[in-house]
């Protein structure tokens, strides 16, 4: 284990909480004053200055966007990459000591980056647990203890390692982070049979603005409610997370099958909208549009021919036949969607970044079908020169039967589907073209989503929505409702008040964390 525990020796764990290592109080302070408070806590090899010959290569290691790389982009003045709890209770409390913040990376994507940087001037330190990646599964009792420096692809093949016939309901993406990918939501093409990744977190271990490791019983119910869905970086460190793994049978169906203009997708497209959500549970397809062409990408928990009669019945504007079915286990079709048919299972474990071009993006969720005509005008949008992409994932089934306060994620009942909307551009060219394109378009889409408030899915996060601001030295509840309810809907308020529990002075915060409602409530 990369942090001196078995997740197996619970009991171990347990002798920990509310505690932490000794940390030199130091009569220095800033920076100075926090590197040498982490150099008497910790090996100093895991410190990186902007001095350092490896700090440009750390910081980048999980960058994938790279309007982030630009000279102008707010950086740390350090990186911390800790190899055991104690080098995160650490951090944290040399950080509150010496008044430096900490910001928390997991290793995998950031729409915003704002794991390991920052929109406006500010000394801080980047806590980043590419080392803290263990997974141990019981496959006996269906369940898995995983650090949050894990990969999905990680996570994943160590599951089907364990057991042919479990598998873990999150993200199709292998490259992104447990740890931010379960503190916003992470669905998935099991979402509709199995629900969303943070549905099924069983426990997990925090560490707080206090240094102290807690796992669920000692933080609390509202912490524990509020970091499984509530967002990275406000409620402290989640270094772990105990999950339950879903029963998979051993052949599961897929399909990849793009549908273009001339060929009905508009057609195709208006009535998947009403049937997609409305599926048997063990059948997931969304669609990806580019240009003039809707992909259609399946999975289905069973053979090819117990689909194709479904189909028949339910889709038949698809023209699903036998030759478009791949039949395969469950850990082959990860790669299967998102790295290419020729893709192979080890290829789930490749954590290399790709950072050659820039990216925005930003989300809806539909409650009311969208028609055929609105249809036609959104491939409009996307044929213009530098139109990008509409990624929609279906819901209903299990991901729908959830209360929206059961946990801080509140798009449940009444959702048709999600969409993301993302636009690319050369490393070479500013994007200010390929933004103002997903703008327009969103203003565009206003009327045919999600009203009072215009949903937003966390894990997509668009500064755009809006931003905190600091009031005397704490965050905005007024001005963080802005962006907050567009996330959480109702669940806001409850979110703010579980940071205030946890975190009362405000020591975890970015651009778009929770504010402490104790302390802000009348701001």
């Amino acid at each position: 284990m990369a942090w001196c525990r078995s997740f197996a020796l619970a009991a171990v764990l347990l002798g920990f909480l509310s505690c932490y290592a000794p940390v030199p109080s130091l009569a220095s302070s800033g920076s100075d004053g926090f590197l040498q408070c982490l150099s008497a806590a910790m090996p100093k090899q895991l410190l990186y200055t902007q001095s350092s010959p490896s700090f440009t290569s750390v910081l980048t290691s999980s960058v994938w966007n790279h309007k982030f790389l630009a000279a102008s982009t707010v950086r740390p003045f350090a990186i911390v990459r800790p190899t055991n709890a104690s080098h995160v209770q650490a951090a944290v409390v040399c950080g509150s000591q010496n008044d430096v913040r900490i910001r928390v990376r997991s290793g995998g994507h950031d729409y915003e980056g704002l794991s390991y940087r920052s929109e406006r001037p500010e000394v801080f330190a980047v806590l980043d647990l590419a080392d803290l990646r263990s997974v141990s599964v019981d496959p006996k009792a269906a369940t898995a203890w995983v650090e949050s420096g894990a990969t999905l692809g990680e996570l994943y093949y160590a599951v089907s390692k364990a057991s042919k016939l479990l598998a873990f309901p999150a993200g199709l993406c292998p490259t992104v982070g447990v740890g931010g990918h379960f503190s916003g939501g992470g669905f998935g093409m099991l979402v509709r049979k199995y629900g969303t990744a943070i549905d099924n977190v069983l426990d997990a271990t925090l560490v707080d603005a206090k240094g102290r490791l807690l796992d669920k019983q000692a933080m609390g119910a509202d912490v524990f409610w509020a970091i499984r869905g509530g967002g990275g970086g406000s409620f402290g460190v989640v270094l772990s997370w105990k999950v339950k793994l879903v029963p998979v049978p051993p052949t599961v169906t897929m399909f990849i099958l793009p549908k273009s203009v001339d060929e009905g997708a508009i057609d195709i497209l208006t009535k998947w909208q009403e049937v997609a959500p409305a599926f048997p549970e063990d059948l997931f397809i969304n669609v990806v549009i580019a240009k003039q062409v809707a992909k259609f990408q399946s999975m289905y928990l069973g053979t090819c021919d117990a689909l194709l009669p479904l189909m028949e019945t339910r889709f038949p504007e698809l023209g699903l036949n036998k030759t478009h079915c791949k039949e395969m286990t469950w850990i082959q079709s990860v790669p299967y969607i998102y790295l290419g048919t020729t893709a192979t299972v080890e290829d789930i474990l490749d954590r290399s970044t790709s950072a050659s071009s820039s990216s925005k993006s930003t989300s809806d969720y539909v409650r009311q079908a969208i028609t055929k005509d609105v249809w036609a005008q959104i491939f409009a949008w996307l044929a213009k020169p530098d139109g990008g992409v509409m990624i929609a994932d279906p819901y209903g089934g299990k991901v729908s039967s959830f209360s929206e306060s059961a946990t801080p994620f509140p798009h449940r009942g009444g959702v048709l589907y999600n969409i993301q909307y993302m636009n690319f551009w050369p490393a070479a060219t500013d994007g200010s073209a390929q933004t103002k394109w997903l703008k327009d378009l969103y203003a565009f889409m206003e009327p045919h989503v999600s009203q009072n408030p215009r949903e937003a899915y966390v894990n997509y996060r668009d500064l755009d929505l809006g931003q905190n601001v600091v009031v005397g030295n704490l965050t905005s509840y007024k001005a963080a409702q802005v962006w907050g309810e567009k996330y959480y809907k109702d669940n806001f308020q409850r979110l703010a008040m579980a940071k205030g529990e946890v975190d009362p002075e405000d020591y975890f915060r970015n651009e778009q964390s929770i504010p402490p409602f104790v302390a802000s409530k009348r701001r």
